[in-house]
């Protein structure tokens, strides 16, 4: 790939636009050839391919993943951002193998994966499991590495590498076992945390996000409204979860834009910072009028039908 200049606004935008898992796949794969060009993605792919059937309803034994917040296109956001994060540390000489560098994407990919549930489980979303969806993706994805065959050297840190994906658990108290599965762990937190929150519908899949939590019975939330202004306090929490536990290693990702468009940006903190300033001036108005401030995506309007009259009282 021929490195540029400097990034359109098309491709600012487009880089939190993650809808589509066959574009990134290829993006993600381009950037891994970035690192190394002969890496093998066979176990990724693989890993990859099963994660979009899961969220489809085709992988053997599970129905769709229904959440709407957690959905597929978030497990893509990650996926995307831990590679491009991945890329940022070589770039800056921090450096991952090839196994470290399967570890995170599968990591990335199965972050999620515990929202899933087995067919024959008829009530709910999956969103019920909201409290324990770190341990049952940490199970899940146990099980499925010694399914598929593949090396027991994946499996042995997913279980510290999930739990930084889990806002419950202080990243202090993960007994890790080295430094390197550490370092693994807060690059998928991280990925996590900015791959989410830099997305330009944020704000508008805040909505999806009290569903989800009203029917775990998360959060002691009064209603919409109360969720989007606590938001500026889960923001305030998550830089210093960024900035402390996770080691701060997201300014990496300043690394990679700038080895990829010439310009030293990182714009998933741009992004992130645009979201919670116009959060700002949304939650400023009166409550007739922040719902008609959400426009992207058409969320409002399909959240519409699911909104109960107490979520906006």
């Amino acid at each position: 790939m021929t490195i540029k200049n400097a990034a359109t606004f098309a491709e600012i935008n487009s880089l939190f636009a993650n809808s589509d898992p066959d574009e990134v796949w290829l993006s993600a794969s381009d950037i891994v050839r970035r690192i190394n060009h002969g890496y093998d993605f066979s176990v990724v792919r693989t890993s990859f391919d099963d994660m979009v059937r899961m969220f489809r309803g085709e992988y053997p034994g599970y129905a769709p993943i229904k959440t709407l917040y957690h959905d597929l296109r978030h497990t893509l956001d990650v996926f995307l951002c831990a590679v491009r994060l991945m890329h940022g540390m070589h770039v800056s000489g921090n450096r991952l193998t090839d196994e470290e560098m399967t570890i995170a994407m599968i990591a990335a990919l199965m972050h999620d994966i515990g929202y899933a549930q087995p067919l024959g489980e008829d009530t709910g979303t999956g969103a019920q499991h909201t409290k324990i969806h770190v341990l049952r993706g940490i199970e899940f994805a146990r099980h499925y590495i010694a399914a598929q065959g593949f090396s027991p050297a994946l499996a042995a840190p997913m279980k510290f590498i999930l739990l930084c994906t889990d806002p419950a658990v202080a990243i202090s108290e993960i007994k890790f076992p080295d430094e390197r599965t550490r370092l693994l762990g807060q690059i998928v937190g991280t990925a996590d945390l900015t791959g989410q929150m830099a997305d330009r519908t944020y704000l508008e899949k805040l909505l999806f996000l009290y569903l989800e939590f009203k029917e775990a019975q998360f959060g002691s939330y009064q209603n919409i409204y109360d969720l989007l202004c606590k938001t500026r306090d889960f923001y305030e929490f998550t830089r210093e979860r960024l900035d402390t536990g996770l080691g701060g290693i997201y300014h990496y990702l300043a690394f990679h834009f700038k080895d990829w468009y010439g310009i030293e940006n990182n714009y998933y903190l741009e992004s992130i910072e645009k979201n919670i300033a116009y959060l700002s001036q949304v939650t400023e108005l009166n409550k007739t009028q922040q719902l008609s401030m959400l426009k992207r995506g058409g969320i409002v309007e399909k959240s519409g039908p699911l909104i109960a009259p107490e979520d906006l009282a």
